[in-house]
């Protein structure tokens, strides 16, 4: 392989996941805002969002693959979920959860900075919670902190706990990568992790 690959973000979670594939890469941080626009749907939320941190770094990173991703996730009411930030924002965020089917939709884009193609994805997950007493939120919570992540949760952590089923293709866009369609957008980029030395 001599294409360079970069993945535009700062996430350890991501930067973990694409490690899975055994390829070489480098990561930057883009600056864009992930602001939703007014009455956007979740999935062209997500896809939108990972094209534009891929294109936030072309300019300065030509005649390479760069990695965008983003994760939108939606209660069954339409309402979106963000990184909490905060103790108190987790535990409405998983008082709200608690019970009902919630929506992740991780969209990914792959940009050739050398000719400009981009390949764009959104994969759908779906997690149906356990109904959880407020304890087991604060107990969750407390042992895990995850205020930076969607949903309030880790689901590579003690967060599996606190579901009943999960339903999807991919497990790993739930942690924000989704590997598998990644995969294939490499393979059509002439990439392939198996034949990598």
């Amino acid at each position: 392989m001599n294409r360079t690959i970069l993945l535009a973000s700062s996430s350890p979670y991501r930067k973990q996941l694409l490690e899975r594939l055994s390829l070489p890469f480098a990561c930057a941080s883009p600056d864009i805002d992930e602001s939703p626009e007014p009455n956007e749907p979740a999935e062209a939320l997500a896809i939108r969002l990972a094209a534009q941190k891929a294109q936030a770094l072309a300019e300065k990173h030509p005649g390479t693959l760069i990695i965008g991703s983003d994760q939108v996730a939606t209660l069954p009411d339409g309402r979106l979920l963000n990184k909490p930030g905060s103790h108190e924002q987790a535990v409405t965020q998983l008082t709200r959860s608690s019970g009902q089917c919630v929506r992740f939709l991780t969209g990914l884009a792959v940009l050739d900075t050398e000719t400009g193609d981009l390949k764009t994805h959104c994969e759908p997950f779906t997690v149906h919670f356990r109904n959880l007493s407020p304890e087991e939120i604060t107990g969750y919570l407390l042992k895990e902190k995850p205020y930076d992540c969607a949903g309030s949760f880790k689901m590579e952590g003690l967060g599996i706990t606190l579901f009943s089923r999960l339903e999807g293709r991919d497990p790993n866009s739930l942690i924000g990568l989704p590997l598998i369609a990644l995969t294939d957008i490499l393979h059509g980029f002439g990439i392939n992790p198996l034949l990598e030395s």
